[in-house]
């Protein structure tokens, strides 16, 4: 019998959560993506002994270092979540899951810790290639902490490397090199952090426009671009690459969240994708009616881009409720022994498994060794769709498809633009005009906050898009909370939402202090 959990304590707990996240999103990727921005800058100062990159190293350095301080503070908030509010989430997978954030704690942190004391006090205190190896090491370090939180985020997506211990109830690790290296994993962690390369490009070619704009620090704030724009561009365009296969990985392992991203409800062969579309808020699953009041689509391109073959079936909301299909092929035979599960079958198998390890718990009580065989057997059949025993009904697989939809769309427009800017920025520069533009200019800073946009759409899509798993398949969020009062989550929720909010406002008002002092030792005009 699964107990009844209080729905207002899920919808706290998730909100909570879903509140430190955002605000912690905020800070990391240019937290990535500067770190290299500043080790290329000292890299060419080192090479050409010219004190002005130095300068122009030292400026964007001191931003890195006050975004970084508020950034790690914000993370270790979020992974105490993990065991106050979701402590059954904890006990499931906790092998698991805590290997990768107690790698980050003890490598990374100390890797970042060991070196940015050196990267920040060491100048003229110790040789300029140490000072440059410390900096580099840094930004590494900075990178092998997201590493491996999104090594344990891609687990959740795709369960690898792992068994179920029945005299625990709990998944223990067996592979520790599957769980890294997996497909899920590796597209995730090279997407992401390439995405806050992109934050950072953007971020320092908005600032350094405004130097322009103002007249001030001209040769910091082109030297700035260019380095900027040729990251950028480079890191956009890896991006949109890692994007492709990040939505190849979703088509094979996740699709429901495919459907939702493209608000396909009724699969078909030979899929479009959709280019721009407007979604019929009246729509439900079943009712047989158009998803879209409009919509263009690039005519085959989801069944290419989700199954590498332009005719290939991609099954839809219905499809996935109903089940009896085989992905990647026009075919549909409920009789087929490949064919898919039903959502309906698969929460039948689901408590098969949970009956299964009662049973097991039971014969073992007995010393029944026929029992415990059988209950083994039973359990390892059903075990791949354990969480399902936790659902009330097949429609709870589905996302909310309007979020998911307009996240993954809006993200995708902002990336083409943003491969848009580099590139007009990068020729304008280098043919000396980019000042003559003062429109673009303009543009370039109020693209800022677009870019942290187009970020957390990301992490919406990825989070919303796999609802109601929080390990797909296996635990849905219902099941991983702790027993706490609805009401102490609601109170920790105002106190984090003040405290973020504050620490956030802090920080854009030091920033721009900072900005507006411009770099120091003079600087250039």
């Amino acid at each position: 019998m699964v107990e009844h959990v209080e729905l207002s304590l899920i919808d706290w707990s998730r909100a909570q959560f879903a509140l430190t996240a955002i605000y912690h999103w905020i800070f990391v990727p240019l937290t990535l993506g500067l770190a290299f921005i500043v080790a290329i800058m000292e890299s060419v100062y080192v090479k050409t002994g010219n004190p002005e990159w130095k300068q122009v190293t030292k400026f964007w350095m001191t931003l890195f270092g006050i975004n970084f301080a508020i950034g790690v503070a914000t993370g270790i908030i979020l992974e105490f979540q993990f065991g106050t509010n979701w402590s059954n989430y904890s006990w499931f997978v906790g092998d698991i899951f805590g290997a990768p954030l107690a790698i980050e704690g003890i490598m990374a942190f100390f890797l970042e810790s060991t070196f940015i004391a050196v990267m920040f006090f060491g100048w003229n205190k110790v040789s300029k290639k140490f000072h440059l190896a410390a900096s580099w090491l840094t930004a590494i370090g900075a990178n092998l902490s997201a590493l491996w939180i999104l090594v344990a985020n891609a687990w959740m997506q795709f369960p690898v490397g792992m068994q179920f211990n029945p005299d625990t109830a709990r998944n223990e690790m067996v592979d520790f090199w599957a769980i890294l290296f997996s497909p899920v994993a590796v597209n995730k962690f090279l997407h992401t952090v390439s995405s806050g390369y992109v934050t950072a490009a953007v971020f320092v070619i908005g600032i350094s426009s405004w130097f322009l704009l103002k007249q001030r620090h001209t040769l910091l704030a082109k030297r700035s671009i260019l380095i900027a724009s040729i990251f950028g561009l480079a890191t956009s365009l890896f991006l949109a690459f890692t994007g492709d296969g990040s939505a190849y990985q979703v088509s094979q392992k996740q699709p429901m969240k495919l459907a939702a991203m493209e608000g396909l409800y009724q699969g078909k062969a030979g899929a479009g994708l959709v280019a721009f579309g407007i979604l019929d808020p009246a729509k439900t699953q079943g009712d047989g009616k158009d998803p879209f009041l409009f919509k263009v689509e690039f005519p085959k391109l989801l069944s290419f881009l989700g199954y590498r073959n332009p005719d290939a079936f991609v099954p839809g909301v219905d499809n996935l409720i109903q089940g009896g299909f085989k992905p990647g092929f026009d075919h549909i035979n409920p009789l087929e022994k490949d064919r898919t599960f039903s959502v309906e079958e698969k929460i039948i198998r689901g408590k098969n498994a949970v009956s299964a390890l009662a049973s097991y718990r039971l014969s073992k009580a007995a010393k029944d060794t026929a029992g415990i065989n059988l209950s083994l057997t039973a359990l390892k059949e059903n075990f791949p769709w354990f969480g399902y025993a936790y659902l009330n009904s097949p429609q709870s697989v589905i996302p909310n498809v309007p979020i998911t939809f307009y996240s993954f769309h809006l993200m995708v427009y902002l990336g083409m633009y943003f491969i848009l800017l580099f590139t007009v920025v990068l020729y304008l520069l280098k043919k000396e005009k980019l000042e003559d533009h003062r429109w673009l200019l303009w543009l370039a800073i109020f693209t800022i906050p677009f870019v942290y946009l187009a970020s957390e759409a990301g992490w919406v899509v990825a989070e919303v898009g796999r609802q109601p798993w929080v390990i797909q398949d296996l635990m849905p969020v219902m099941a991983a909370l702790s027993k706490v009062d609805a009401s102490s989550v609601m109170i920790t929720f105002a106190l984090f939402a003040a405290i973020f909010t504050v620490l956030l406002i802090a920080e854009v008002m030091i920033m721009l202090k900072q900005i507006k002092l411009g770099p120091k030792e003079g600087g250039t005009k």
